[in-house]
């Protein structure tokens, strides 16, 4: 039996919850979100709270427990509080800006690295001390995870000086040059 399946999914008065079938429709003040779960379970609401239930016992489809139950908890926040993403601009002349739905960089390229941004997502430039920090954000965890990962995959870390986009809580273990001189 799985211990992340077996927690009740508590829904804030701000969201509304429509199970029909397999499907879930999930609304709330940041956005609306509707996912199709696996045939094995099913979602019954009690109240304030959502339970996920396995169809054939606890123990006949168990790997889908755990699993159906997070990506609905995420549908949940998502919609009463969104997500985001930090991205740290590491290099002399790294920049962005963001204009309408595109988010444009200066990445050390020759050319500036535009990039549209899907629709539920958000984005801005800060500035973090030293480096320019992009924030992403919107109510989907995983658009707002991809939309991250393609932002970070046009110019990732390097491992000698750490120079390109990280994400902020990243940690880069650099390397050690080659020694001039050594014999």
């Amino acid at each position: 039996m799985s211990r992340i399946g077996k927690k009740l999914i508590a829904v804030p008065s701000s969201v509304k919850v429509q199970i029909t079938g397999q499907t879930v429709k999930v609304e709330g003040p940041k956005g609306k979100l509707e996912r199709s779960i696996h045939s094995s379970m099913s979602l019954v609401m009690e109240e304030n709270n959502l339970r996920v239930v396995p169809k054939n016992g606890p123990d006949k489809d168990k790997n889908f427990f755990g699993l159906t139950r997070s990506l609905v908890a995420n549908m949940v926040q998502g919609c009463s509080e969104g997500y985001s993403k930090k991205l740290l601009l590491r290099g002399v002349g790294y920049r962005g800006t963001v204009k309408g739905n595109q988010l444009n960089l200066v990445l050390g390229y020759s050319h500036p690295v535009i990039y549209d941004l899907p629709a539920g997502i958000e984005a801005k430039v800060e500035k973090s001390g030293k480096d320019p920090m992009v924030v992403i954000s919107g109510f989907d965890k995983e658009l707002v995870g991809q939309v991250a990962a393609n932002v970070r995959g046009f110019r990732p870390p390097e491992p000698y000086h750490g120079k390109g986009v990280r994400y902020f809580d990243e940690v880069i273990i650099t390397k050690v040059g080659k020694s001039a001189g050594k014999k």
